[in-house]
C-alpha cells in the first residue's frame, strides 16, 4: 500500500514536471477480461480518438491592437483584401467584443471562460499579475483550452504568433512548461510568449525552448512554421484535421514593416485623422456596417484638429500611419499565403477561419506625438521635445530601428472609428468592440453580410466547437472541468434576426469598467493609466461617476442617461457587482495600484520599477 502510494506521488509530481506527459489524455479503465490462461481472457483496446465525420479544420486568426476602423473589410481605410475575401464569402459580425487588454482577451479566447474566471484579469506578467484567484495570471487546469478539447477529440493542434498568457516566471528555458502553449494542448508552437517583441529581434520560441530569430519579419516566419506543420501533418494523416491557432504580433508595437509596404500609403494620410474619421465613418454606414442612424461622435478633447498643426507634425504623424497600414496590409497578406497554401493542397473548402480583427481596440500607447523607440523612454522628455526627437528620426520610422514604434493618439482614434476611446478603456466600445468574421465554405453559405447579435470573446470556444459537432468535456485529463461561460454564436448564422442569446457582460481593465445586459450598458471611466499618453490622468477618479448608455438607439455612445435613468444605473452597478464577485474579479486593482507599488507578486516586495528593469528587454 505504501508502495502503491509513492508511486502514484512520484506519477502526479511526474505528470506536474513534463508537458509531454501532462498532455497524454486520461487511459479509460480496462475492458476485456484477464484470466489465468491466454484462453480464458479476453483482449480489448481502446479504441483510437477520430474527429467526427468530415469535421473541418479550424483556423483561429487573433490579430492585435487593430481598431474597428481600419480594416477595409469593416470599412476602413487599410486595404485588407484577404480579409474582405473571407468575410464576403462568410459572416461578417459587427456587435463583438473583447476584453480591451490583451492577456484577458487570449485567456477568455483559449479557454471560453470569462478572463477573471481563469485568472487572467490583468496579465501573467510580473508586473502586472498579483496574489489573488482572478489576478495571478496562471490558467488553471480545470478551465481547458480549446488546443485541449480539440487534441482530445482527434486534432492535431498549432499555435504561432504571440502566446501571451505563460507566466514570466515560468518562461525560461527551465521552465516549468505547463504553462507554455504545449503544456496546454497545442502539439506545436513557434512565436513568442509575452504580450509585445521586436519583429525583426523576436524573444522567439519553438515548442519548449528558446530559439535564434532568422532575421526576416516574424509574420514570415510564423506563416512558414504554419504551413510547414500543417504539411507535415497532411503527409503522414492525411484525413486527420488540424487546429491552427494564429496570432501574429501585428499590428501590435513596435510598429515594424518593409518600406514596399508602408510605401504604399504615401500621402493617402495627409488629409489627416478627423478627415480619415468622416471618411470611414461615411463608409461603414454606405456598406451596412453600422446603422444609418448612427452618429459619429466629437473628436477627443485630448486629440488636436489636424488643421490646427503644424506642417512638421502633418508630416511626422502622416508617416507614423502609413508605416501602420503598411504594416497591417502586410499581415494581410501574411494571412494570404496560409489561405493560398489551403487552396493549393485542397484543404481550404473544409477549413473553418474564425477571425477576430483586434484582441482590443487600437492602442493609445503612442503618446500624443508618436513614440518612435526604447532610448527616448531612459529620460522623460515634453511633448515639444519628443516631437523633435522623432522628427529625427522620420526615416527610421517602421524599420528595425524603430525598437517602439507606435503612432500617436489621433490616429489610434481614427483607426477605432466610429466609436469612442482607446485600447484599455473597458468602459468604451472603442476599447472593446472589435470585428469577427466567420468563414467556411463548406458549411456557412455566407454572401458577406452583416450579422449585430451581441458576442464576446467567450464565445469562440463554444461556437467552434458546435460547428464541429464535439462536445465541451466533463474531464480533461482525469481533471473535472468548469463549465463554459460562453454562448455559442451558431445561431445567428442562419438567422440575422435572431435575439442576441448572449445577454449580459461584464468588463474591466485596472479600473475603468462596465457592465452590458440588454443593450443598456453602464460604464465607469478610470482616468489614471499605466498607458503612456492616457487622457484625464491628472483627473480624480470618482467611483460615483458611472455612465449609462442605450446602445439599441446610441449605437456610438454619445448620450448619457444616468441622471435620466438613475434606477437603471443602480440596477446595473449592482449587477457589476455580483459579477464581480462570480468571476473572481475582486479586489477590484487599479492602473494606480500597479504603478505606486501596492501589489507584489509572488510577495517579494520589489517596486514596479524594479520588476521592469529585471524583465527580458523584449517584454519590458
Amino acid at each position: 500500500m505504501r508502495r502503491n502510494l509513492l508511486l502514484s506521488m512520484t506519477a502526479l509530481a511526474t505528470a506536474a514536471s513534463f508537458p509531454v506527459a501532462a498532455q497524454a489524455p486520461q487511459e479509460p479503465a480496462y475492458q476485456g477480461k484477464i484470466g489465468r490462461t491466454l484462453a480464458e481472457s479476453k483482449e480489448w483496446w481502446p479504441a483510437p480518438v477520430q474527429a467526427p465525420k468530415n469535421a473541418p479544420n479550424i483556423v483561429w486568426i487573433l490579430l492585435d491592437d487593430v481598431g474597428f476602423g481600419a480594416a477595409s473589410a469593416f470599412g476602413g481605410g487599410i486595404d485588407t483584401p484577404v480579409l474582405e475575401a473571407l468575410a464576403d464569402q462568410g459572416l461578417r459580425y459587427t456587435n463583438f467584443h473583447t476584453t480591451a487588454i490583451c492577456a484577458p482577451t487570449r485567456a477568455a479566447l483559449l479557454t471560453g471562460r470569462d478572463s477573471a474566471s481563469v485568472h487572467v484579469s490583468g496579465f501573467s506578467h510580473t508586473v502586472l499579475s498579483a496574489g489573488f484567484p482572478g489576478w495571478d495570471g496562471r490558467l488553471p487546469s480545470e478551465d481547458g483550452t480549446i488546443a485541449e478539447v480539440l487534441r482530445d477529440n482527434g486534432y492535431n493542434t498549432f499555435a504561432v504568433g504571440k502566446y501571451g498568457v505563460t507566466p514570466d516566471e515560468d518562461a525560461t528555458d527551465a521552465g516549468p512548461f505547463d504553462r507554455w502553449p504545449t503544456g496546454k494542448g497545442f502539439d506545436h508552437f513557434f512565436g513568442f510568449l509575452g504580450s509585445q517583441t521586436d519583429q525583426y529581434k523576436p524573444d522567439l520560441v519553438e515548442d519548449q525552448a528558446h530559439v535564434k530569430p532568422d532575421g526576416r519579419h516574424l509574420s514570415e516566419q510564423i506563416t512558414d512554421k504554419a504551413i510547414t506543420y500543417i504539411d507535415r501533418q497532411k503527409k503522414a494523416a492525411p484525413t486527420k484535421p488540424f487546429f491552427l491557432y494564429y496570432a501574429p504580433g501585428a499590428t501590435h508595437a513596435p510598429h515594424q514593416v518593409a518600406a514596399e509596404w508602408s510605401d504604399k500609403y504615401k500621402g493617402r494620410f495627409d488629409a489627416g485623422w478627423d478627415v480619415y474619421r468622416q471618411q470611414v465613418f461615411d463608409r461603414q454606414k454606405s456598406e451596412g456596417i453600422i446603422p444609418a442612424t448612427a452618429i459619429l461622435p466629437d473628436r477627443d478633447a485630448s486629440v488636436p484638429a489636424w488643421a490646427k498643426l503644424s506642417p512638421e507634425q502633418r508630416k511626422l504623424y502622416a508617416r507614423f500611419m502609413e508605416v501602420y497600414a503598411g504594416y497591417l496590409t502586410y499581415t494581410d497578406h501574411e494571412i494570404g499565403r496560409i489561405v493560398q497554401h489551403l487552396k493549393d493542397i485542397k484543404q481550404y473548402d473544409n477549413t473553418l477561419f474564425v477571425v477576430i480583427v483586434g484582441d482590443n481596440g487600437a492602442s493609445k500607447e503612442g503618446t500624443p506625438e508618436g513614440d518612435v523607440d526604447r532610448s527616448i523612454m531612459s529620460k522623460p522628455l515634453s511633448d515639444a521635445e519628443t516631437l523633435k526627437y522623432n522628427l529625427g528620426k522620420l526615416d527610421q520610422i517602421g524599420t528595425a530601428a524603430a525598437t517602439e514604434g507606435n503612432y500617436p493618439l489621433g490616429w489610434a482614434q481614427a483607426a477605432n472609428t466610429p466609436f469612442r476611446h482607446w485600447k484599455s478603456d473597458a468602459n468604451a466600445e472603442g476599447g472593446t468592440r472589435n470585428p469577427l468574421i466567420l468563414s467556411w465554405a463548406n458549411g456557412i453559405k455566407g454572401d458577406g453580410s452583416v450579422r449585430s447579435q451581441y458576442g464576446h470573446v467567450i464565445d469562440i470556444l463554444p461556437t467552434t466547437l458546435e460547428l464541429t459537432g464535439i462536445k465541451a468535456p466533463e474531464a480533461i485529463r482525469g481533471i473535472a472541468q468548469q463549465p463554459i461561460e460562453g454562448t455559442s454564436l451558431a445561431y445567428s448564422i442562419t438567422d440575422a434576426a435572431a435575439a442576441s442569446r448572449h445577454r449580459e457582460q461584464y468588463y474591466y481593465i485596472f479600473g475603468s469598467r462596465a457592465i452590458y445586459r440588454d443593450g443598456w450598458k453602464a460604464s465607469l471611466p478610470y482616468p489614471n493609466g499605466l498607458i503612456t499618453g492616457s487622457p484625464g490622468s491628472k483627473v480624480a477618479f470618482d467611483e460615483n461617476a458611472w455612465q449609462l448608455y442605450d446602445l439599441n438607439t446610441d449605437y456610438t455612445e454619445r448620450v448619457d442617461l444616468a441622471k435620466k435613468y438613475p434606477e437603471k444605473v443602480a440596477e446595473l452597478r449592482a449587477l457589476f457587482e455580483e459579477q464581480a464577485k462570480k468571476h473572481n474579479l475582486y479586489p477590484l486593482i487599479t492602473w494606480d495600484d500597479v504603478a505606486k507599488g501596492r501589489i507584489h507578486n509572488n510577495g517579494d516586495g520589489r517596486t514596479l520599477a524594479d520588476k521592469i528593469k529585471a524583465m527580458h528587454p523584449a517584454e519590458q
